[in-house]
């Protein structure tokens, strides 16, 4: 049984990461599990202050990202695919490697930004982190610059 975590977080290139899934032959048994990281809200000076607020918005980021995974595994189970759907919160980076390897995925697969210079220093790069730290292979799906074109069409 293969199984193949694709994380993703709503974005185009994460779209990128369940169409690249989606539309390849996997072998017999595999598994998919759909995997979105919420990122908790850190509020500026003291958590008492916005307590209620932050309870509130930290609920809206989990139910957005519930309704990302189903999204994706709707259309990986329309494909075939049989599909698990998994919200964690944290850092994206450590928890997508963690949940590679406590599920023990033999394959991670998402989507990069592609972002380059201040941008990554200051935010980092899930992507890199991930293929640098996963303990298995790691298939980063790219959204092309610009969309494809049919030979010889302008």
């Amino acid at each position: 049984m293969m199984r193949i975590l694709v994380a993703i977080d709503g974005s185009e290139p994460s779209g990128a990461a369940v169409r690249e899934v989606r539309q390849r032959p996997w072998p017999a048994g595999t598994v998919v599990r759909v995997l979105s990281v919420a990122r908790p809200l850190i509020p500026p000076g003291d958590l008492a202050l916005v307590g209620a607020a932050y309870d509130q918005m930290s609920r809206e980021l989990a139910e957005e990202a519930r309704k990302v995974v189903v999204r994706a595994a709707d259309a990986l189970q329309q494909a075939g695919l049989s599909v698990e759907t998994q919200v964690r919160e944290g850092d994206p980076r450590t928890e997508i490697a963690a949940e590679a390897e406590r599920w023990r995925a033999d394959l991670v697969v998402l989507g990069s930004r592609g972002r380059t210079g201040v941008a990554r220093w200051l935010m980092g790069s899930v992507a890199e982190y991930v293929v640098r730290h996963a303990h298995c292979s790691v298939e980063v799906a790219r959204t092309p610059a610009r969309p494809e074109v049919a030979p010889g069409v302008r």
